[in-house]
């Protein structure tokens, strides 16, 4: 069997994989998803939508991620995961450059229920291959490298889009929109091209495991809980969708339409939050190989929590700040310690499924988040009691994260 031209890298192919994967969250969870968050000010003006459409319109994105979810064990029997990829990769591309063109918030909506399902097709595969081109003792690490990407593509979006708009006046979010396309179908011809679903298929072995250990590697850990402990992971990352998306889809909306900071101050802002979140997957990922997934869960959760209670209190901008700090140094790692834990306890060939089996927990908390908080901000006419709620989820995932077992030795 002759090998492709990548094998001869000085370096492990798995780190070609966490590359690659970094780009596909930048394009399917970072653009598709976190510039919402920039565009929604210009958008919410030029189509006069309010704070429950706002709302809506997330939590479309997030239901479209659900459907995903559900369908995405069949199709990677059927695609495997290199196809899954780019085929989600393509539907997000198309659908970004769809909604440039919508009319109305019914045309927003469809369009972005569409990027949503593409971006739950391409994230669930990427996050399940770590499982298989890395050993337990690596895993967290390159997992917080790949959604590092969330991270860039937020700092790029707080850069582009305000930019976009000064030059080209209130419709320049339709630009932005087109432009974000475009990326990403580049990025899915880059992930056709360097994608490859198992190390087997450069004659390798998964990085961190022996090649003696390669076998008991996939082999399913066979633990005495297996269902109990994939509902209590899938409740703990139920709280922390439920939360992360009403500070993600909410914050610059707040700090424009609330606290009077001018749209480039708010893009800015949003530039220092991917900036500082470009670090969370890696550091609290690497923490959680050496400590342990427990003990970083509920760091995170504690600093969320605090995060989400600066903004609550209506503290002076300066304290902002210090919100944007809390929120993004720990926001992408919780997504890949959820990734790392999973093959912790079931094993690389059962970790795609059990990724997506808490992550339709993830889901249903991403949808029912920004719902909820669109709706009481529209009620009380501040986003405050919004985050208060989110506080009050975080604080109770902290509390989940405490109750964790102790995953079965690795062979």
């Amino acid at each position: 069997m002759r090998l492709p031209a990548f094998s001869t890298l000085p370096f492990h192919y798995g780190w070609v994989i966490v590359g690659t994967g970094t780009m596909v969250i930048i394009a399917c969870l970072g653009f598709g998803r976190f510039a919402l968050g920039m565009l929604l000010p210009s958008m919410g003006t030029s189509l006069s939508l309010d704070y429950a459409e706002m709302g809506a319109v997330s939590t479309g994105n997030f239901l479209g991620y659900l459907l995903a979810v559900l369908a995405s064990g069949l199709m990677a029997s059927r695609l495997g995961e290199k196809r899954l990829i780019v085929v989600g990769l393509t539907l997000v591309a198309c659908s970004m450059v769809a909604v440039s063109q919508a009319q109305d918030f019914r045309d927003v909506l469809v369009f972005y229920i569409v990027t949503g399902f593409g971006a739950g097709t391409a994230n669930i595969p990427i996050m399940a291959l770590v499982a298989h081109w890395f050993g337990r003792t690596q895993r967290g690490r390159a997992a917080g490298f790949i959604v590092s990407g969330s991270g860039l593509a937020i700092v790029f979006a707080g850069w582009a889009i305000p930019l976009i708009n000064a030059y080209l006046g209130p419709e320049g979010w339709r630009w932005s929109w087109m432009l974000l396309g475009a990326l990403v179908f580049i990025i899915a011809l880059v992930s056709l091209k360097l994608i490859r679903n198992r190390p087997a298929e450069m004659g390798l072995h998964p990085l961190g495991v022996s090649a003696h250990r390669s076998e008991s590697h996939h082999r399913d850990i066979h633990h005495s809980h297996t269902g109990r402990i994939l509902i209590h992971l899938g409740l703990v990352y139920f709280t922390f969708g439920f939360t992360y998306v009403i500070y993600a889809t909410f914050i610059v909306t707040t700090l424009v339409q609330e606290r009077g900071f001018s749209e480039t101050l708010a893009g800015e802002f949003w530039m220092w939050v991917g900036l500082v979140s470009i670090f969370s997957g890696p550091l609290f990922g690497s923490l959680s190989d050496r400590f342990g997934r427990k003990p970083v869960l509920m760091s995170v959760f504690l600093l969320h929590t605090l995060a989400y209670l600066i903004i609550a209190f209506r503290l002076p901008d300066i304290f902002a700040y210090l919100s944007i700090f809390l929120w993004g140094i720990g926001v992408w790692s919780i997504p890949s310690i959820m990734a790392a834990a999973v093959g912790d306890y079931l094993g690389a060939d059962r970790a795609a499924a059990a990724f997506g089996t808490i992550t339709l927990f993830f889901g249903v908390g991403q949808i029912a988040g920004p719902g909820l908080a669109g709706v009481l901000a529209d009620h009380t006419g501040t986003f405050a009691w919004s985050f208060a709620m989110a506080a009050g989820m975080t604080t109770l995932g902290m509390v989940m994260s405490l109750a964790l077992r102790r995953p079965e030795p690795e062979m």
